[in-house]
């Protein structure tokens, strides 16, 4: 009985945490350059004071979606997607380098080059600041910032800095709970010259909506069915009671 009940609850259990994963794929359907968390369950033999004879399932995410998102086009200067593989170099909350794939930049007052969130954009060597007030910005498919001071020449036009772009091999970086990618080992990416960019283009989020509400339609029916087992062994369990009082 232990045995029925115990796998039935570890079971709705993990359901939840499975829909808990699929919701917050739903709710950044529309976030730029985000990346779909995959979700699975397998069972884990449950270890303790004698033999192993109790299992129980745990739901993992092993892994994320790593297929580009669509393009968008915003004719924006400060809007860059990736094409195909790569990752923008930023600087995370606690100053530490983590990776992203949302272009969607903007230009401080201080003329410190920051994505939507205020966090620092880094370059080759270290956070891009721009002399401002800038006009004609343009940024090269390899990452390079040009611009041409206001009030200077048309034709006069420098570089003022390069963006760094990344290539690592997913297997060797994590998701970071504020969204962010890092290197699993801690260590810092490496710039990788391959790596090309779009002007004025945004990356919209990779999440399948639809495939995402199948996906937790499944997993509440998947819970409710766990919770009728639990509710049929508390039955078996009652009348195993009642048979008892009997003899």
């Amino acid at each position: 009985m232990d045995k029925l009940l115990y796998i039935a609850a570890s079971g709705a259990s993990q359901d939840l945490l499975g829909t808990g994963i699929r919701a917050n794929n739903l709710a950044n359907a529309q976030t730029t350059g985000f990346r779909a968390q995959l979700e699975q369950a397998r069972s884990m033999p449950a270890y303790g004071e004698g033999l192993p004879t109790r299992v129980f399932s745990m739901t993992e995410s092993p892994s994320n979606n790593y297929e580009s998102g669509p393009m968008i086009k915003t004719d924006r200067d400060l809007d860059v997607a990736i094409q195909g593989d790569g990752w923008f170099a930023v600087q995370d909350e606690n100053g530490q380098e983590a990776y992203s794939r949302d272009g969607n930049f903007k230009l401080g007052d201080d003329g410190i080059l920051t994505d939507i969130h205020d966090r620092v954009v880094l370059g080759d060597n270290g956070p891009i600041f721009l002399p401002v007030p800038l006009d004609n910005l343009n940024i090269a498919a390899d990452g390079t910032l040009s611009m041409r001071q206001l009030g200077a020449p048309a034709n006069v036009i420098e570089e003022v800095g390069r963006l760094k772009l990344v290539s690592p091999n997913y297997a060797d970086m994590e998701r970071g709970n504020d969204g962010l990618f890092r290197m699993e080992d801690g260590s810092i990416a490496q710039a990788n010259a391959n790596v090309k960019v779009m002007s004025g283009m945004l990356e919209g989020s990779n999440v399948n909506a639809v495939e995402e509400m199948v996906d937790m339609i499944s997993l509440q029916r998947h819970y409710e069915l766990q919770v009728k087992v639990m509710k049929q062994a508390e039955e078996l369990d009652t009348r195993g009671n009642m048979l008892l009082r009997i003899l």
